[in-house]
């Protein structure tokens, strides 16, 4: 009890010290990766590239920044926020679709039954399947943990404060981070339930996770920028003076 006392008013502390706007848009990126992942942007025999894509980089560089700061195990647990509030707003979307009503796009088709099927399809994007909730959190969680302890154990070899530092923690735990994340979704979801082979998991976990990686390398560094800033104005000292004391 007294740990788990602990660990919550850790968590209270961490929440307060991470800048709102920073989780805020944490929380929205995995939340709308994961309504837009079921949007094909390009599909092949051993290629798929889904329009969450554009949006999954935000998270890791996000925990970047978080990790900088504040440390892995900081970061590892607003990543669990963000998993979190995912879940209850899948559960949200799932509860509200099955309710009687029709979406404003059934009333701009040209006759009630198209209007049926349209408002199907968007009841389903945003009611969700239980496997692809699943496997992405799953996925989310691992990639976390990997994203967190690779970018600070690289941070401590090779960061002295400059951009170079953190490009160096970023990217290389983001592209591992990345190809964990997509690697466990395909062989969970992909390969199980869309009867992906192993070769198609591989190659898409891989061509993914190259794409995030540019992505997130065009944006580095502001996000340098952010993590710099919270360094020199102390954002979250309390929380960083909690860690030293419970070192």
């Amino acid at each position: 009890m007294n740990k788990l006392k602990k660990e919550m008013e850790d968590y209270s502390v961490l929440l307060r010290s991470v800048p709102s706007m920073v989780i805020s848009v944490f929380i929205l990126s995995v939340v709308c990766m994961n309504l837009l992942a079921g949007r094909e942007l390009y599909r092949s025999d051993y290629f798929c590239i889904n329009s969450g894509l554009a949006l999954s980089w935000i998270s890791f560089l996000c925990m970047d920044c978080i990790c900088k700061r504040f440390g892995a195990k900081a970061s590892v647990k607003i990543s669990l926020v963000a998993i979190a509030v995912n879940i209850v707003s899948v559960v949200i979307f799932k509860l509200l679709v099955m309710t009687p009503g029709h979406w404003a796009a059934y009333y701009s088709a040209p006759d009630a039954g198209v209007g049926e099927y349209i408002n199907a399809g968007i009841d389903a994007t945003f009611g969700g399947a239980w496997y692809v909730v699943m496997g992405s959190a799953v996925a989310m969680l691992l990639s976390s943990v990997v994203n967190s302890l690779l970018n600070q154990i690289i941070g401590k070899l090779t960061d002295r404060g400059g951009y170079k530092g953190f490009a160096s923690r970023s990217l290389v735990s983001t592209c591992v981070a990345q190809w964990v994340d997509n690697f466990v979704f395909s062989a969970m979801v992909s390969h199980v339930f869309f009867g992906w082979n192993w070769m198609q998991v591989i190659i898409c976990s891989t061509t993914s996770m190259i794409i995030e990686l540019v992505l997130e390398a065009v944006f580095s560094p502001f996000g340098y920028r952010v993590s710099a800033s919270w360094e020199r104005n102390s954002v979250g000292q309390r929380y960083i003076e909690r860690l030293k004391a419970n070192a």
